[in-house]
C-alpha cells in the first residue's frame, strides 16, 4: 500500500494515458508508484467513483480495479517523493488501513479470488 501526503493508506492508481488500456494503466501505476515492474493482471475486480476538489471544480473519477500479481523480487518496493510511505502489509492489517471503504470492499473480493483461485 502507499501513503500519501495526507497520510492516508491506499493502492497505487492514476490517470489513463493516451492509448492505453485500463488494465495496461494499473501496471504502469504499480510500476511508477512502487517500483514494481513484474507484475501480471489476475482479474478485474470493479470500479468506484469518487469526487474530489481540484482548486474550484468538484472533479468525478471513476477508478478501475484490479488483482495484480507483483512477480520477482517484491522486497524492492520503492515510493515516489510525493509519498509519506509505502508498505506491505498482511490482509487484515491492510483492510484496518485503507482510508477508502469502496476500494476495501474490492480488497475482500479479491481474497474470495485467490482463495477461490488457490494463488
Amino acid at each position: 500500500m502507499i501513503q500519501d501526503a495526507k497520510d492516508r493508506w491506499t493502492i497505487p492508481k492514476g490517470h489513463i494515458e493516451e492509448g492505453e488500456t485500463a488494465q495496461e494503466t494499473a501496471l504502469r501505476e504499480i510500476g511508477e508508484e512502487a517500483g514494481i515492474r513484474d507484475a501480471k493482471v489476475i482479474c478485474w475486480l470493479g470500479k468506484i467513483h469518487f469526487r474530489y476538489r481540484r482548486i474550484t471544480t468538484l472533479v468525478l473519477m471513476t477508478t478501475q480495479i484490479y488483482l495484480v500479481q507483483a512477480l520477482g523480487d517484491t522486497d524492492k518496493i520503492k515510493k515516489e517523493e510525493w509519498m509519506n510511505g509505502i508498505k506491505w502489509f498482511p490482509f487484515q492489517d491492510a483492510l484496518d488501513k485503507i482510508e477508502y471503504e469502496d476500494i476495501g470492499k474490492l480488497m475482500l473480493l479479491a481474497m474470495q479470488r485467490i482463495r477461490h483461485a488457490g494463488l
